[in-house]
């Protein structure tokens, strides 16, 4: 993903656009729970009145807005989208309004399996089929693209991680200059993370998934993790990777960093990176980071299995 590489104050309206299936439902979600208000496709002809709103406003009470943080969803359903954008976003700026353009966006192997998977139609659907109707959307999209202050691929992003993500990112604390920090677990089985800076592979230790009791349960269970804590190759292995992060963490920081992903793979991403991201991000907690960790693959297996039982 693409960040913003200066620490940011808290933006009065945030843009989510992008390409349809990107998850800017998801998005939209995350800031409401910020405490944004939400408006979702708001049509373009309405951004000046909306300002209105957001701007402060003198009178009895103060000068306080009728509404201090807005997000706003806006995309290629809206008819003068593409042409008026820029400059929708220009006079939303020039009233001292600061803005952030939040652009989300994944491959078209990943667009194609999350349409499938929703059945709902693409909204840029002309006859031609899902594929050339992403692709035009693409391409379509590319400069509303270039004025994007954030650029996120989601693909290697669940709703629950993408939402985890962003509520971190648009946290007060990232807004005071803190670099946030997402430790990600992920299987490898199931395609690999984009756009990380950093990426610990755990495949070579060993796999509770070959241990009778253990297979069943995941990297957070108290039982998994005893067990790859009594692991001397587990240990030493977690020494290491706290100690290089020790060293290069600190630097990121120097450089302004706002956010930056910890990708943690095994072949499941079901027990050992599960277990790995946990530690990790206590770690980093410990020693006065701002980290959390999320998990993209823990319930695939558990849900195929299920799905199987039922004959689905």
């Amino acid at each position: 993903m693409q960040n913003p590489e200066e620490h940011i104050r808290t933006p009065d309206v945030v843009i989510i656009t992008g390409l349809s299936g990107s998850g800017m439902s998801a998005a939209m979600n995350a800031f409401e729970d910020r405490g944004y208000f939400c408006v979702d496709n708001l049509p373009l002809i309405l951004l000046s009145t909306f300002a209105r709103l957001v701007q402060p406003r003198a009178d009895a009470e103060g000068d306080k807005p009728h509404i201090e943080r807005a997000a706003l969803v806006i995309n290629i359903r809206e008819g003068r989208f593409l042409s008026e954008f820029k400059a929708g976003l220009d006079a939303l700026r020039g009233v001292g309004l600061h803005v952030f353009v939040l652009f989300l966006e994944a491959s078209d192997e990943v667009l194609l399996r999350r349409f499938s998977e929703t059945r709902r139609p693409h909204p840029a659907d002309s006859g031609d089929g899902l594929l050339a109707s992403i692709q035009f959307e693409r391409d379509a999209m590319r400069e509303i693209r270039v004025l994007a202050d954030s650029i996120v691929d989601t693909s290697g992003h669940t709703v629950h991680t993408l939402r985890r993500f962003l509520l971190d990112a648009f946290s007060p604390d990232a807004a005071a200059g803190r670099m946030q920090i997402t430790v990600l677990s992920f299987g490898h089985k199931h395609g690999g993370l984009r756009d990380m800076e950093l990426l610990f592979d755990v495949r070579h230790l060993p796999n509770p998934y070959f241990v009778e009791g253990l297979r069943e349960l995941s990297g957070h269970d108290p039982r998994v993790v005893k067990y790859l804590k009594a692991q001397p190759e587990v240990q030493e292995t977690l020494r290491r990777f706290n100690e290089l992060l020790a060293y290069l963490l600190p630097q990121y920081e120097r450089e302004g960093k706002a956010y930056l992903t910890i990708g943690v793979g095994c072949t499941g991403g079901r027990h050992r990176s599960v277990m790995f991201a946990n530690e990790i991000a206590r770690y980093l907690r410990q020693d006065g980071f701002k980290a959390s960790a999320a998990h993209r693959d823990v319930s695939k297996a558990k849900r195929k299995r299920s799905v199987a039982k039922s004959g689905a």
